[in-house]
């Protein structure tokens, strides 16, 4: 049985040494034409570290807009955004790659993996990006993706994976760099159910190894692997819910 623990109108004054993801009146304005769109009218958020959250909300809703700038691939119109105590929101576009880089594991719907490179290579990217030595960054890519259950298959390209060896080097890619956060977006999106599970698994074994895990999706079975879940509507917080259970749905 879900329960209210939030105030979800109350601004956040400063971010707490315990909060992961910190906004305060965060706001996104976008000109159409004549007419402004306010995707995002004064979102209060906090996640502590640690937590396995999902932001769910319908077509529309700002939920994506949102997970663009808790990503740090958007910047607010208005309102500040601390990510692991650093002030995001006031940051450029070179600052914001090498945050996004340190502190953020991506796992997308579409994978998002380079057709002609092996899953070792794929992996290794963002290692690449961070000027890691090569040495050390093969030894962590293969570590990732053997934590994934895929050491066996880290020399063979998406074309020779399934759906769900896919997503699965697309997670090893997203923990390789240590990460503050799993950002993960409709990351069962383009696979069947039953693959899709077995990814929901994998992400439950992830949060119990202490990763803080934000979930996007509109699904709301996939939504009930979380521990919390904050539902977006017309740009704003319209819920803020924590489950009252051990363990996710089957």
């Amino acid at each position: 049985m879900a329960t209210q623990v939030a105030d979800i109108s109350e601004a956040i004054i400063a971010p707490p040494s315990d909060c992961i993801i910190c906004t305060e009146d965060l706001w996104k304005t976008y000109q159409m034409g004549t007419e402004q769109v306010h995707a995002l009218r004064g979102v209060n958020l906090r996640i502590d570290r640690g937590e396995y959250v999902a932001i769910m909300g319908p077509s529309g809703s700002g939920k994506s807009t949102l997970m663009n700038l808790i990503g740090c691939l958007d910047t607010p119109t208005k309102g500040r955004y601390w990510l692991n105590s650093n002030l995001v929101s006031e940051l450029d576009d070179d600052e914001l790659a090498r945050i996004r880089n340190k502190e953020i594991g991506f796992v997308f719907q579409t994978f998002n993996l380079l057709a002609r490179a092996t899953a070792l290579h794929n992996v290794e990217l963002p290692l690449i990006y961070s000027g890691t030595p090569a040495d050390e960054r093969i030894s962590r890519a293969k570590a990732a993706l053997e934590a994934v259950d895929l050491g066996e298959r880290m020399n063979h390209k998406p074309n020779e994976l399934s759906g769900g060896q896919r997503q699965r080097v697309a997670i090893a890619r997203a923990l390789v760099n240590n990460p503050s956060i799993i950002l993960a977006d409709e990351p069962t999106g383009n696979l069947d159910s039953q693959t899709g599970n077995e990814i929901m698994k994998l992400m439950e074994e992830l949060h119990k190894k202490g990763n803080t895990i934000v979930l996007v999706t509109h699904e709301a079975d996939i939504a009930e692997h979380a521990y919390r879940v904050v539902h977006i509507k017309d740009g704003v917080v319209a819920s803020d819910e924590r489950k009252s259970r051990i363990a996710p749905p089957e």
